[in-house]
């Protein structure tokens, strides 16, 4: 048995369609007797969509509002994905990056991360659970979210 890590973006998670999808490749993997957690990003279109809102408002927004913000978009893709993985019969829980305390600097909207606590995810995955965490995105030392910047998810990965 192995610990598989998946990533995916967008564009195949950009539909229900598509996230139902990603379960049915993440249960073959499972089916296997493999561990996997699975990184995804907000579905296609969404964060240019959000940064849209934000910039209808002020145009010059960046920094932590802009973070708290566009970090909702993987929010809504590791619900989905856990919710497909349940209704599949397999155990599945799904995180934020504060919630798996993926700690990073303060650099709003092109953070780095300096650690990663994988505590939580190593009770999940021993439990037997998918452990489906939300790209892009963490919390720095003083409890504020930030995100990575574009690619962001490739790098939680």
């Amino acid at each position: 048995m192995a610990l598989i890590v998946q990533k995916y973006g967008g564009t195949s998670v950009g539909s229900v369609e598509r996230i139902q999808h990603v379960a049915d490749k993440v249960l073959a993997y499972r089916k296997d007797g493999h561990e996997v957690v699975v990184v995804v990003s907000a579905m296609s279109g969404e964060t240019d969509r959000l940064l849209g809102l934000a910039r209808s408002i002020n145009p010059r927004i960046e920094g932590r509002e802009l973070d708290v913000l566009l970090s909702t978009g993987e929010q809504v893709t590791i619900a989905l994905l856990a919710m497909a993985l349940e209704a599949r019969g397999c155990p599945a829980r799904s995180y934020t990056g504060a919630q798996v305390h993926i700690l990073t600097d303060s650099a709003h909207n092109k953070a780095r991360i300096r650690d990663i606590d994988g505590a939580r995810v190593r009770r999940d995955l021993a439990d037997g659970r998918v452990v489906v965490v939300a790209g892009f995105q963490g919390v720095d030392e003083h409890g504020n979210i930030t995100t990575l910047g574009r690619g962001g998810s490739d790098t939680t990965a």
